[in-house]
């Protein structure tokens, strides 16, 4: 069963590095000026390419885990993206986590390590 820890660590990373450009697409996402101007515009924002090649190659990934592991073992490990995503979170925009999410994070990390065993 530890084959599966690569791979889901490698498709959390993906999806939860697809979710933070879609917040720094979001961010830097221009005002509204007209149809054509505004799809002009967004065509621009590099950080919507990196969502949709993150998230794609996630997506991807749990294709395969999805063939190749058992759903009992694969769905729950899928949540080692929130602790990614919070993590990200804090390095990349400057969030404050507060001690209760850090907590969640432990929780969520010991349930990982009990599903993998």
């Amino acid at each position: 069963m530890w084959k599966i820890i690569p791979y889901s660590l490698l498709q959390s990373i993906l999806l939860a590095a697809g979710q933070l450009m879609m917040k720094l697409a979001l961010n830097n996402m221009s005002q509204y000026q007209g149809f054509w101007r505004f799809i002009g515009k967004e065509m621009t924002n590099w950080w919507w390419l990196g969502c949709g090649l993150s998230m794609g190659g996630a997506t991807v990934l749990w294709f395969y885990i999805m063939k190749n592991f058992p759903l009992s073992v694969a769905y729950p490990l899928s949540c080692l993206s929130f602790v990614f995503g919070m993590l990200g979170a804090m390095a990349f925009l400057g969030e404050q986590i507060p001690v209760g999410r850090w907590i969640g994070i432990g929780l969520i990390l010991v349930g990982a390590a009990l599903i993998s065993r």
